[in-house]
């Protein structure tokens, strides 16, 4: 099976510049965008063979979400039950049979960190659903999780030290979600390359 995960930073933006020659050519049988910026009706995307579902934001060209999908799933969820955050778009889990597909667009806590509290309670909340699913059946998590763990992951951890992103509690946060029994693929396959984020959690 081959998943694929890509911030788009505007779906209709990056349509114009090959979104879809890349989809074809990569041919995922799971594919997640984040940061779509757009509303219901402002794209027809045709992909045959897939399916696809939607988490738009409800402020106009923020934030959202989408999965394209081969095979149809068992059951379709927009956000975690949170009216508050459910808002912006950024979480859609599909159930399989045999695993839960989930992909999030973290919010940023901002330069200046006036979101840091907003960010914190975000991750409080998406750690306790997806634990919450991982009960069940196995989760695998994509998306943009807005943060660079590990120094590792930055090319100048120490002049970022306090920047949106690399925080000492938003790199706590990524830290008690891995102690949950989540996997960092990225780091699971590659655990000494220089300068990358994770590349995805099972």
């Amino acid at each position: 099976m081959k998943l694929a995960s890509w911030n788009v930073n505007g779906i209709r933006a990056c349509v114009g510049k090959g979104f879809i020659d890349y989809f074809n050519k990569i041919d995922a049988d799971i594919f997640c965008i984040q940061e779509s910026k757009l509303q219901a009706g402002q794209i027809n995307l045709e992909l045959e063979g897939y399916y696809q579902f939607w988490n738009y934001a409800e402020r106009k060209g923020y934030s959202g979400t989408a999965i394209f999908t081969k095979k149809e799933p068992l059951s379709v969820s927009y956000g975690f039950g949170s009216a508050e955050k459910d808002e912006e778009g950024r979480i859609i889990t599909l159930e399989f049979e045999d695993f839960f597909m989930v992909t999030v667009y973290t919010p940023n806590s901002k330069r200046d960190l006036s979101r840091l509290g907003y960010r914190l309670t975000w991750e409080d909340q998406i750690r306790s659903y997806l634990k919450e699913l991982d009960s069940s059946k196995p989760v695998i998590l994509c998306g943009d999780l807005n943060v660079a763990h590990n120094e590792i992951d930055l090319k100048n951890p120490k002049s970022n030290r306090m920047n949106s992103g690399f925080t000492a509690e938003e790199r706590e946060k990524m830290t008690s979600l891995l102690s949950t029994g989540f996997v960092d693929s990225f780091r699971y396959y590659i655990p000494k390359k220089k300068e990358h984020t994770p590349g995805g959690l099972t």
